[in-house]
């Protein structure tokens, strides 16, 4: 087995960590599955992905009957994949003045003809809202040998009864406030607001604005005639063209520059404001705009945040938003999950969930493994014939002599004689024997090596004489 099987399957054994024992193998054999990338040539279906990995037909039942029945959280499953990550030590987050980013995305899962489900969401490309299961992501940001790697802090899924995307914000805003650290700062893209922010008490934030947007000072214009003034004057930190008319920018409170990889970003900034829809209050939650000009693109960038920090400070952190929309383009696209065929409401969540999961790992792996040659073409190759990858992948769990953790599973009771099995069988459907005969009767058609059974047995007579103990 190559190096890189062995780590990538210790990963796993490490994030299925502290589960039921029966459970975490099975789970194990679909995060497998996943990572692999079966999902891609299977198309979404759950027993073609695993029967490409090599596993039979029983070990795929238990693995599906695990994912939809099984007792686990993703809750859990993530925390065991941070644990493993941080200990490692290759990991380190990203930190601009003692801040950390905390991005915050919202993802979804299209199923349009999914019944039951209540769930709708913006599509970019059908510009409207459709049905899908819906994900919130919190994702802390960092270097792994100078490449910037997101880490997985939460994934927070929609219920299907959530019936709006602006509801489901507000719930995830609220977790995002909940998990906030005192040196991280929360940093959305344009799907939030200021107003949204202080909703919810975000105590520190950094977000992407509009270039059409406006706010007010927090204090009334001097000398003015007529009704007394309620609101401050307009902020507006861009020119803009309304109804044909010119409509010039606010002459800037801070005027700067920095230089950021070879080259200088002036920075325009105006501080102490609040929302256009708020009148003037010494109460009120102030926050500032910066606009950035950066010459690498033709519009300017416009933040809002409410931190005391410097304009370079802000600006590596909302760059440090961008990893977070990585985790989901690796789930859908590249372990193909963009369709799944599960339909059962708990299966609909939790299946999407380890593929976000699984993509956070498999983009960590990448950054820690050494490169791999992928063809004739690459240095030091190894010589494995195209059709022969398929069946190299059904063996690797095969060449696997022992697991690291506990793993386990309750195997159907073997015997030594077909008969043995119709016999129980028919005893069993006798009423008059007390449960005490039944087991004694079973008992002698074990093998010496296993141990005698105790606890009640349900049969069943199937072709291919199979019995599972409860």
């Amino acid at each position: 087995m190559s190096t890189a099987s062995d780590k990538t399957i210790h990963v796993l054994e490490q994030v299925v960590k502290g589960l039921p024992v029966g459970t975490n193998l099975a789970l194990l054999h679909l995060l497998w599955a996943l990572i692999t990338g079966s999902f891609l040539s299977s198309r979404g279906a759950i027993f073609p992905a695993l029967q490409r990995c090599g596993f039979n037909r029983e070990e795929s039942y238990r693995s599906w009957q695990a994912m939809a029945q099984g007792t686990w959280g993703i809750g859990q499953l993530v925390r065991n994949w941070r644990s493993y990550v941080i200990d490692q030590g290759q990991w380190q987050a990203n930190s601009y003045e003692g801040y950390r980013a905390l991005a915050i995305d919202v993802t979804a899962f299209w199923r349009p003809r999914l019944r039951g489900w209540k769930g709708k969401f913006f599509h970019g490309i059908a510009q409207r809202a459709l049905k899908g299961v819906g994900f919130g992501l919190l994702v802390q940001v960092g270097q792994v040998d100078g490449h910037r790697i997101p880490l997985l802090k939460a994934i927070i899924p929609a219920g299907f009864q959530t019936e709006s995307q602006d509801a489901f914000k507000q719930v995830l805003l609220w977790h995002a406030q909940q998990n906030l650290a005192e040196d991280e700062v929360a940093v959305h893209d344009a799907g939030a607001s200021v107003a949204d922010m202080q909703e919810s008490a975000m105590p520190r934030f950094v977000l992407r604005l509009a270039r059409n947007c406006t706010a007010r000072r927090n204090q009334l214009p001097g000398n003015q005639r007529g009704r007394p003034a309620e609101y401050g004057q307009i902020v507006r930190p861009l020119t803009r063209q309304h109804n044909g008319n010119t409509l010039p920018a606010t002459p800037p409170d801070v005027e700067s520059e920095f230089s950021y990889e070879g080259r200088t970003i002036p920075v325009h900034g105006w501080q102490g404001l609040v929302r256009r829809d708020q009148k003037v209050c010494q109460d009120h939650e102030t926050y500032s705009i910066w606009v950035f000009f950066d010459p690498l693109y033709q519009k300017p960038l416009v933040l809002g945040t409410n931190l005391s920090a410097l304009p370079n400070t802000l600006f590596s952190l909302y760059l440090d938003r961008w990893p977070v929309e990585q985790v989901p383009l690796v789930a859908k696209q590249t372990l193909g999950l963009h369709r799944h065929f599960v339909w059962a409401l708990l299966s609909c969540i939790r299946l999407p969930a380890l593929a976000l999961l699984v993509a956070n790992i498999l983009t960590y792996l990448a950054a820690t493994l050494p490169p791999l040659p992928t063809g004739f073409w690459d240095r030091q190759p190894k010589k494995r014939q195209v059709v022969s990858v398929a069946s190299w992948l059904e063996q690797i769990f095969r060449m696997i002599t022992h697991f690291m953790l506990n793993f386990a599973k309750s195997n159907p009771i073997p015997t030594t004689c077909p008969r043995a099995l119709r016999l129980a069988a028919w005893q069993n459907h006798r009423s008059d024997r007390p449960l005490a005969y039944h087991l004694a009767f079973l008992n002698l058609f074990r093998p010496p090596s296993d141990l005698p059974i105790s606890k009640p047995v349900a049969f069943c007579c199937l072709s291919s004489a199979t019995f599972s103990q409860n």
